[in-house]
């Protein structure tokens, strides 16, 4: 499988233009010509652009979906876009991107879903159109522009997405949630994301974007963030995921009440049946 590149960047404009767009809709077009992105040194001339941005959401969306599926597959699995669940607080107005799930549907059951993905993915590098051709102008470090997890906006959607589920109901406390993305993310969310992974709440932030630059963020110390470039390790990582048979429990609790219910846990026959009874005491 081949991970994100510029080639697949090329494709979506390339695509995009013969199908339904227009260059206005996915460039700036700017007195130099059209680009991707606003280059530093040079101004936007006032301009804005948004239509892109569903574009490139419905296209990376259907691309995590093809590049996961063989990992999917291999769980006995389907990986499903836009999937619908109330009792997780999933609606047709805030679904999710992408999960794996026991049937091919996008209404599920929460018991049917076995990981959720929600993507924050978009054009990383910087392009001209110029003659009918796409062409590479240089990486997220020399335009003005924010993708993926390098903007704070994204970063704050992924998790207060992921939070809303964690808090939905008893039935989100075992399913695992990852956040895809193809840029590496700022050194100001180094330690958010390992909390926010030694916390439960999200199990891994993932780039699929091996190599956007020569110096950049790779992984995290506790490897809340991890970037990829090995489809065989990227698989073993998600099956972990998908088999830990993980529960997400917070709480707070005066120490003697917690004392009770640890005393109470210790009793069962062995450690499943103990973290079990604990886990339905804490949840209670």
């Amino acid at each position: 499988m081949i991970f994100w590149n510029r080639d697949i960047e090329k494709k979506f404009f390339t695509e995009a233009m013969k199908s339904f767009a227009s260059p206005e809709q996915l460039f700036y077009k700017l007195k130099d010509g059209y680009f991707a992105y606003v280059p530093k040194g040079k101004s936007a001339e006032g301009k804005t652009l948004q239509s892109r941005n569903s574009l490139i959401g419905q296209y990376t969306e259907k691309w995590s979906k093809d590049f996961l599926q063989p990992i999917a597959q291999k769980l006995d699995l389907f990986a499903v876009n836009s999937v619908v669940c109330p009792a997780l607080g999933l609606s047709t107005q805030s679904d999710a991107d992408l999960a794996f799930c026991t049937t091919n549907e996008t209404r599920q059951k929460a018991e049917n879903i076995k990981l959720l993905f929600e993507i924050k993915m978009s054009i990383v590098n910087n392009y001209k159109y110029d003659n009918n051709q796409v062409i590479f102008t240089g990486d997220y470090r020399k335009h003005k522009g924010n993708p993926s997890v390098l903007r704070s906006d994204s970063m704050l959607k992924a998790i207060g997405k992921s939070i809303n589920i964690r808090v939905s109901g008893a039935e989100s406390t075992k399913i695992p949630i990852i956040i895809l993305s193809n840029s590496p993310i700022t050194k100001h969310y180094v330690k958010k994301v390992d909390f926010l992974k030694t916390a439960g709440i999200i199990q891994n932030f993932i780039s699929l974007y091996p190599k956007p630059t020569k110096d950049c963020i790779v992984n995290t110390k506790q490897k809340g963030f991890q970037t990829f470039g090995d489809y065989n390790v990227l698989k073993e990582l998600i099956k972990k995921v998908v088999n830990s048979e993980m529960n997400f429990f917070s709480s707070m609790l005066p120490k003697r009440e917690l004392g009770q219910m640890i005393s109470i846990s210790a009793k069962e026959k062995d450690d499943i049946s103990k973290a079990e009874k604990f886990l339905t005491m804490i949840n209670g």
